[in-house]
């Protein structure tokens, strides 16, 4: 997808609340909006809004003198969804179809998004989740193409929401015995996306293999990708891609078999998509 001119305002709006975020006086606040609306009064419109965000995210964390701008948000993100964990893992254990109820909580993560233009409300939508019936439905085409696979290449997107990933891959493994499943993070911090120091944190390396995509987005781009990365993109048997973010940056893409699960949490997804937002998506490309 490429940047639209809505996309302009919620990406100053986003400055302002990492400026609320990381409790920036006057001055850091003005200087933070100042160069995002600057910067983007000549946006290249042919490139996506992950694209266009990523250099901005990186000088305003020079501007804040900090390493990784969510921090703070990330912790009490990722502390709130452990607090759900073992409600989310009985409920898919006692679930009469824990194939689906493994991706509602899959999907149901993805409302932690910091740079969304919707506020989060994490308990509201798990305790309405299992009810809520996927806008776009792929998941019977996803659980066919998963009983054939033998790769399956998860491309993570926030944290927090990446606990909800590991149990959502500790429940495939169940399903899918023989399914070799790879979690792919972002290169560096990049607004709240995951990257290798939450999932090892999390303890995901002993659930699955894990993999830095080298991408300094906040979606996977295949051009900045490591070699690596870019290989096992090309060669896994199935994706399955978390977030707006993700489908922002591969949406059109000539590879095949790609899951995008997701929240529509703004109105140029969701024009493209063709639900409302709010909606939880299904959908193979």
């Amino acid at each position: 997808m490429t940047i639209q001119s809505e996309c302009i305002g919620c990406i100053i709006a986003q400055s302002q609340r990492v400026c609320l975020a990381i409790h920036a006086d006057d001055v850091l606040t003005t200087k933070i909006v100042s160069f995002v609306e600057a910067s983007l009064s000549n946006a290249d419109f042919t490139l996506s809004p992950p694209v266009i965000a990523a250099p901005l995210y990186e000088q305003m964390a020079l501007f804040a003198d900090k390493i990784d701008l969510y921090d703070d948000e990330k912790k009490h993100a990722t502390a709130q969804a452990q607090h759900y964990m073992p409600f989310l893992r009985e409920t898919i254990t006692q679930n009469s179809d824990p194939f689906m109820a493994l991706l509602k909580t899959a999907v149901v993560g993805n409302v932690i998004d910091l740079a969304a233009e919707v506020t989060f409300d994490l308990h509201g939508a798990i305790m309405s989740v299992f009810d809520t019936p996927f806008a776009h439905d792929d998941s019977r085409a996803l659980r066919e193409k998963l009983t054939l696979a033998k790769t399956l290449l998860y491309i993570g997107d926030n944290t927090g929401e990446h606990l909800f990933d590991a149990l959502a891959i500790e429940s495939l493994q169940k399903l899918y015995p023989e399914l070799d499943i790879t979690y792919l993070v972002r290169g560096n911090f990049i607004i709240n996306d995951v990257t290798m120091e939450e999932a090892v944190d999390a303890g995901m390396d002993q659930l699955c293999s894990l993999m830095n995509s080298g991408v300094n987005t906040p979606g996977f781009v295949y051009e900045r990708a490591l070699s690596e990365a870019q290989t096992l993109f090309d060669t896994a048997d199935v994706i399955l891609a978390k977030g707006m973010g993700n489908y922002e940056c591969m949406t059109p893409t000539k590879r095949t078999d790609i899951c995008f699960l997701l929240k529509v949490k703004c109105s140029v997804v969701s024009h493209s998509l063709g639900h409302e937002i709010g909606s939880i998506i299904c959908k193979i490309n």
